[in-house]
C-alpha cells in the first residue's frame, strides 16, 4: 500500500486547501481578477457575464422552494393570529419609519453638497432607457401580491405573491391544528433540503463575481466617473452615515448587539455587493440570523417581506439621485419641493416588489410625477454599477437589522408577560423552595 503523502509545497496540497479559504477572500480575489480582466481584454470580460448569469439562476432556482416553507412554519408555529398581526404591523411601521429617515437623510445630504449643478445631462443618450417602464402600476402590484395560479407565481419568481400566499397557508395550519402536522413534517423537510442546496450554491459565488466584475468593467468603463464623481460619493457618504450612526442607534434603543450583527452577516453583504444582487444570499442571511439567536418565525417572516419593502440603500440612492437631476435641471429644490420628493419616494419605493430594474423604474416615476424629464437619468445609468453594489450591500444589513429589531421587541413583550403571569409564592421562614417547584 502507497502511504506517501504529498510535500508541504505540492499541487495536490494546494488544491486540498484552495476550498478552505473564507468566501469572502476567494471573493475579494474574484473582484481583482474581474477587474483585470475588464482592463485588459474587455471582449473577454463581456463574455465572461456568463458565470454571473449562471450563479444568479442558481440562486432564483433555491430561493421560492426555500422561502415558502420557512414562511409558512414560521407563521404556522405562532401560538396565534393575533401574533401574526402584530409582527406584521411591528414590521411594516418599522419599514415605514426607517425609510423615512434614510430618504430625509439622502435629500438633506445631497441638497447641502450640491450636487448636480452644471452635470452634462443634456448629452444623456435615452437609448439606454428602452424597455424600462416609466412608471409603476399599483392596480398591478396588487394583482402581483395577489396571484391567480400560485403555480404560475412561481415558475415567474413571484417572491411577494408567494410571500402572500405562504401566510395564508401558515395561518390556516395554524386553524387546523394537529391534523396539519405531517404537512408541517413534510415542510420541514423540504426546507432542510434547500439550505443543503443552497450551501451548495454559495461555493460557486465567487465565479458569479468574477463573471459580474469583468463584465462590468468592460462594459461600463470609468467614462462618465469624472463628472460624476460628486454623486458616487454622496451616495456612499450616505450609506455610511446610515450603516455607521442610524443602524448603531436603532439598534441601541431594542438592544441589539449591532457589533455582532453586522460580523455575522458581513460576509453574505460582501457577497451581495459584488453580484448586485440580494437574492444571493436571501437564503443563507435567514440561516446566518437564526445561528446570530433570532427566532425562526420572525426570521423568515420579516426578512423576505423586507426583500420588498425595506430596500434601505435603493431608496437612499434614489433620493440623491431626485436632488442630482433637480439641481442639473435647475428645478425647484426649495424645502416644500425636497419634502414633496421624500413624501413620492415614500410611496413609490413600496411598489418596488416585482420590477424589473426597480431602483431605475421608481426613479422615473418619481422624476415624472414631480415634472423632471427622464432623460436625465440615462446618464446616471453608467455609473449605476458602482453605487448599486453598494445600496444592495445595505439592503441585506437593513433587513437584517429589522429582524433583529422586531425578534429583540417579541421576546421583550414576551418577558414581560411570563414575569406577569408568574405567582407570588408566600415566603415560609426556614423554608428554602427548590428550584424546579420555584419555576413551577
Amino acid at each position: 500500500m502507497n502511504t506517501t503523502h504529498p510535500r508541504p509545497g505540492s499541487p495536490g496540497t494546494f488544491w486540498r486547501r484552495c476550498p478552505r479559504i473564507p468566501i469572502g477572500v476567494q471573493s475579494v480575489i474574484a473582484v481583482g481578477l474581474g477587474s483585470l480582466v475588464g482592463v485588459l481584454a474587455p471582449v473577454v470580460g463581456e463574455q465572461m457575464k456568463i458565470l454571473g448569469e449562471v450563479f444568479l439562476n442558481l440562486v432564483q432556482v433555491v430561493v421560492l422552494p426555500l422561502v415558502f416553507p420557512l414562511i409558512v412554519l414560521g407563521v404556522a408555529r405562532m401560538e396565534s393570529v393575533r401574533k401574526v398581526g402584530r409582527i406584521a404591523g411591528k414590521t411594516i411601521l418599522y419599514f415605514e419609519l426607517v425609510t423615512t429617515v434614510i430618504l430625509l437623510i439622502a435629500v438633506g445630504l445631497a441638497r447641502f453638497a450640491g450636487i448636480g449643478k452644471g452635470a452634462p445631462v443634456r448629452g444623456a443618450d435615452v437609448k439606454d432607457l428602452d424597455g424600462l417602464s416609466q412608471g409603476i402600476d399599483f392596480h398591478e402590484l396588487l394583482l402581483h401580491a395577489v396571484p391567480k395560479n400560485i403555480f404560475a407565481a412561481f415558475g415567474e419568481g413571484n417572491l411577494l405573491g408567494a410571500i402572500v400566499f405562504a401566510l395564508l397557508v401558515g395561518v390556516a395550519m395554524a386553524a387546523t391544528g394537529e391534523k396539519s402536522e405531517p404537512f408541517a413534517a413534510v415542510l420541514e423537510s423540504v426546507a432542510a433540503i434547500m439550505f443543503k442546496v443552497v450551501g451548495y450554491v454559495i461555493r460557486v459565488a465567487p465565479l458569479g463575481v468574477l463573471g459580474f466584475i469583468s463584465y462590468d468593467v468592460a462594459h461600463y468603463g470609468f467614462g462618465n466617473l469624472r463628472s460624476l464623481l460628486g454623486f458616487i460619493g454622496v451616495v456612499y457618504a450616505g450609506l455610511a452615515i446610515v450603516i455607521g450612526l442610524l443602524f448603531p442607534l436603532i439598534a441601541a434603543l431594542f438592544r441589539v448587539r449591532y457589533v455582532d450583527l453586522l460580523k455575522s452577516v458581513a460576509g453574505l453583504a460582501g457577497i451581495a455587493f459584488v453580484t448586485r444582487s440580494s437574492e444571493s444570499v436571501l437564503a443563507p442571511l435567514m440561516g446566518r440570523l437564526e445561528e446570530f439567536g433570532l427566532s425562526r418565525s420572525t426570521t423568515s417572516f420579516v426578512v423576505p417581506l423586507g426583500y420588498s419593502f425595506n430596500t434601505d440603500g435603493s431608496v437612499l440612492y434614489q433620493a440623491t439621485a431626485l436632488v442630482f437631476l433637480a439641481n442639473a435641471y435647475g428645478a425647484d429644490t426649495s424645502l416644500p419641493a425636497l419634502l414633496l420628493m421624500v413624501g413620492v419616494l415614500v410611496v413609490l419605493s413600496k411598489g418596488m416588489a416585482g420590477v424589473a430594474s426597480a431602483s431605475i423604474v421608481v426613479l422615473i416615476a418619481a422624476g415624472n410625477s414631480i415634472g423632471l424629464p427622464a432623460e436625465g437619468i440615462a446618464l446616471l445609468l453608467g455609473v449605476d454599477f458602482i453605487v448599486d453594489m453598494a445600496r444592495t450591500g445595505v439592503n441585506v444589513i437593513g433587513n437584517s437589522l429589522a429582524a433583529a429589531v422586531v425578534d429583540s421587541s417579541e421576546k421583550r413583550r414576551e418577558a414581560k408577560r411570563a414575569g406577569r403571569d408568574a405567582p407570588d409564592l408566600p415566603a415560609v421562614p426556614g423554608r428554602t423552595i427548590p428550584l424546579k417547584e420555584a419555576a413551577q
